[in-house]
């Protein structure tokens, strides 16, 4: 899908020939990772970038899909297990997209002891991600040569073959960070929309490998810039109330319009998504309390029957053309045959049936807490 960009001093085909090789996310992660910290200072040409810094780059890029998504890196992947054994004191501007360049998150993992998660995830990744760039001389070597193969032809040809990197010592014991050829952060800093486009359609298939049955896999790799506005899906749940009397479906509390909260009946970090269909109003205490939890059973039919309830309502009360606009989710989601048929309440319930009840086992599979009920305070 991609094409990068040419240049004439520069071994572009080792670079695309970067993931070829790959049984896990660490390739992808570290050249993400590499390119988030070229952006941050700006493409600066520094002396050296420390193992230290681009691993903890690493952990940051993978907190999202793995912790607050749930995703999956693949079955012999570590990298879940290296978050997981991290005590990380995740704090709101977090888990509110609050933390846009991740620093506080970064600084949250960097203030852990990691010497141990750095060598594991460095044993290989920062040697083999270059390897493209000497395929020849490094061809049928035992594995354990490989290496250091590769940090001696990094540092003898870096004027000549012109790796993306080099070594900053010549045995691995000592090797502690790596140095971009400045002819590479040239071409990165001039290509960097183009570079970093590509790097994560390769991430994103490598990711829809490892969760082939996860919706919205694409909204999931990384950290939301910042939550889209509700104020439309507001104003049609306020457009119903202002012609109906509706309760919480949890709390059985009336509802005022103008102090709703908008509920995700399947958790929005599950479906990625603020479409209509998986939206009911309720208080905002009783979204609170939920969070991302999965509601029981319980709570189904009256989640259908108050959908219906608004669709119903909003049919009489708008027009035929801004009502088939406002519900295509509905029609696209639930996969029913027409718009009409959401007036039906067994069509529809039958739909919803089809739709959340192996949406919900999913979830509960991937780890989001099932069987959620309403405890008044």
């Amino acid at each position: 899908m991609y094409n990068l960009p040419i240049a004439d001093n520069l071994n572009i085909s080792a670079l695309a020939g970067l993931f070829d090789s790959r049984a896990t996310s660490y390739k992808y992660l570290y050249f993400l990772s590499l390119l988030d910290i070229l952006k941050r200072i700006n493409f600066a040409r520094l002396s050296a970038i420390s193992f230290r810094e681009i691993i903890v780059e690493m952990l940051a890029n993978a907190w999202y899909p793995h912790k607050f998504f749930k995703l999956s890196f693949g079955t012999i992947d570590q990298i879940a297990n290296k978050l997981d054994a991290l005590e990380l004191e995740i704090t709101e501007p977090i888990l509110k997209f609050r933390d846009p360049d991740k620093k506080i998150l970064r600084n949250t993992i960097n203030n852990q002891n990691l010497e141990d998660i750095i060598n594991s995830i460095n044993l290989y990744v920062s040697y083999r991600l270059i390897r493209p760039f000497f395929t020849q001389e490094t061809r049928g070597l035992k594995d354990y040569d490989v290496n250091p193969a590769i940090i001696n032809l990094a540092k003898n040809q870096f004027d000549i073959k012109k790796p993306l990197y080099s070594f900053n010592a010549e045995d691995q014991q000592d090797c502690n960070a790596i140095i971009l050829h400045p002819d590479w952060v040239e071409y990165l800093e001039e290509n960097y929309t183009i570079v970093r486009g590509w790097v994560s359609w390769e991430w994103l298939n490598y990711m829809q490998q490892q969760n082939p049955s996860i919706p919205n896999v694409v909204n999931k790799l990384f950290m939301p810039q910042q939550r889209d506005s509700l104020a439309n899906q507001t104003k049609y749940w306020k457009t119903i109330l202002e012609h109906q009397d509706i309760k919480c479906i949890y709390s059985q509390v009336q509802l005022n319009k103008d102090e709703i909260s908008l509920d995700h009946y399947l958790p929005w970090s599950f479906v990625a998504h603020d479409q209509l269909w998986n939206l009911i109003p309720t208080t905002k205490s009783v979204n609170s309390s939920k969070s991302n939890n999965i509601p029981s059973e319980k709570y189904f039919s009256n989640f259908v029957k108050l959908q219906y309830l608004g669709l119903d309502i909003y049919h009489q009360k708008v027009s035929q053309s801004k009502w088939l606009n406002d519900v295509e989710s509905f029609v696209a989601e639930l996969k029913v045959n027409q718009a009409n048929d959401l007036l039906n309440l067994e069509i529809l319930t039958n739909a919803y049936e089809k739709t959340i009840q192996p949406l919900s086992s999913l979830a509960t599979i991937q780890g989001f807490s099932a069987n959620w009920v309403y405890a008044e305070k």
